[in-house]
């Protein structure tokens, strides 16, 4: 019988680059386009000795990140102070939308990524690959992505994919596609150091979608500067049967702001955090607003998880913050909240598709050279075609998952197709990380092997909301 091999395995190209370099760590002259700066600064970190460091600080240099719920708890960080600008209040600068994704035909999308993107996937899947995979057992193990993991992911200009060229990002036009590969590609390494390197793009994502003028203006620049800010998005909430639509979590109207009291979840590295983007119900509507870190009546408190542990998960309390009216991001009536609730769940999506292939690439190998009774055991029936069905459905999660993100970057209605992809992901998703344990037997209940792990992850699609966007 024959060996299995996996045919929906993306193939890699060559690496190189599209179109606009970052304001620091490289020269203008070196590249004019964003994949020429991520090669550039691959490039960088091959040169270093950054990667034969990951994983191994010295003790003094870590902050401890404690496992135990009651062990953590801290008002949130001081963080920098971003300097208010009050002028430009009417909308900010707004990514185009991409090629059309319909034709006259009917309702036709192409899979094919553009050179630009599938050149910025290729040098995203080598930080994977190189990086995050062999720092993440001992990243979820401490609940702690390391400070060099997350620094590589800076050079390669993680944080301003989604950022409007205009304000120094890498895409003219919208990158929700160019995201969803890249969500893709970094959840192969590892989910939880996806979600943490993630965070803070997530952040200035959601600014350069719905900010104001001065919005943009202020925050920004942070990102796309030289020290770039740890920000979370801020909808979970942990409550029995939570509906992200309808949050606890209020805004009240307080003299020329705002007052928010409620709880969140899941809030990645809050922490660190230095900006937070908090879903509160104004006036019977769900709306998004701006806190930053420094706020007071904010408290974080350690909320490890099963999975996803390198993200550093946090809960954030809300008592009593004042915010200026200038804080509310986007429209109040609830559909820029709507908006924000779908790109985070097609990001989700994207994370089980990308830990659905590393799944399949490991058991395909590992099936291929365990072997029983003097032969493999792939050749047996029952585990060949437990490794098919892992194969077919990541490949229909994939497709439906492109298909929301496709229709997204062109400015069309997807909220069909992300929530047809939400359910498939996750249910199949988690499916396919219980099969990935069975197939390895044993080993697949031990550390040794990261099957165990990403099958804790891939129980956070169907679960977690916010966290990230695309």
């Amino acid at each position: 019988m024959s060996r299995i091999t996996d045919p929906f395995k993306r193939s890699a190209t060559g690496a190189s680059a599209p179109r606009r370099t970052r304001r620091h760590g490289l020269a203008a002259h070196e590249s004019r386009d964003p994949i020429g700066f991520a090669l550039a600064g691959l490039n960088k970190l091959a040169q270093s000795d950054l990667i034969d460091r990951v994983g191994l600080r010295r003790q003094s240099e870590q902050v401890v990140f404690t496992t135990t719920r009651s062990g953590f708890r801290t008002v949130a960080a001081a963080g920098r102070r971003f300097g208010k600008v009050a002028s430009g209040s009417g909308p900010g600068t707004r990514p185009t939308t991409s090629r059309p994704t319909t034709t006259r035909h009917g309702d036709v999308f192409d899979l094919t990524p553009t050179e630009d993107e599938q050149k910025l996937v290729d040098v995203v899947t080598d930080y994977a690959t190189e990086i995050l995979r062999p720092a993440a057992a001992a990243a979820d193990e401490s609940c702690l992505a390391p400070v060099e993991v997350l620094a590589a992911g800076l050079e390669i200009g993680l944080p301003i994919l989604g950022v409007p060229e205009a304000r120094g990002g890498l895409f003219e036009e919208r990158a929700t596609m160019a995201g969803t590969l890249v969500a893709e590609a970094l959840a192969r390494g590892d989910m939880g150091l996806a979600l943490a390197a993630m965070s803070p793009g997530a952040v200035a994502t959601a600014l350069g979608l719905w900010g104001t003028e001065s919005q943009q203006q202020t925050y920004l620049p942070a990102f796309t500067g030289p020290e770039v800010p740890v920000a979370a998005l801020a909808l979970t909430e942990p409550a029995v049967l939570f509906d992200v639509l309808e949050p606890a979590t209020t805004a009240t109207r307080s003299g020329d702001g705002f007052v928010l009291d409620g709880l969140k979840s899941g809030v990645v590295r809050g922490a660190e955090a230095e900006l937070f983007v908090v879903g509160a119900l104004l006036d019977g509507r769900p709306t998004l607003f701006l806190v930053e870190s420094g706020t007071d009546g904010l408290t974080v408190e350690a909320d490890p998880s099963m999975g996803v542990r390198a993200a550093s998960l946090t809960r954030l309390a809300l008592d009593g913050v004042r915010v200026p009216a200038e804080s509310v991001l986007g429209e109040t009536d609830g559909s820029t909240y709507t908006e924000c609730v779908r790109l985070s769940r097609l990001a989700w999506c994207a994370l089980a598709v990308g830990t659905g292939q590393a799944v399949l690439d490991y058991v395909t190998t590992y099936v291929n050279e365990r072997e029983a009774f003097g032969e493999p055991i792939s050749h047996r029936q029952s585990v060949a075609f437990m490794v098919a069905d892992i194969a077919i459905e990541l490949q229909a999660m994939r497709l439906v998952t492109y298909k929301a993100a496709s229709r997204a970057a062109a400015g069309k209605d997807f909220s069909r197709e992300v929530a047809l992809a939400r359910q498939l992901c996750g249910s199949k998703g988690m499916r396919i990380g219980l099969d990935g344990v069975q197939l390895l037997g044993g080993h697949g209940f031990v550390k040794e092997h990261p099957v165990e792990r990403w099958y804790r992850d891939l129980r956070a699609v169907g679960i977690m909301e916010g966290s990230v966007l695309v």
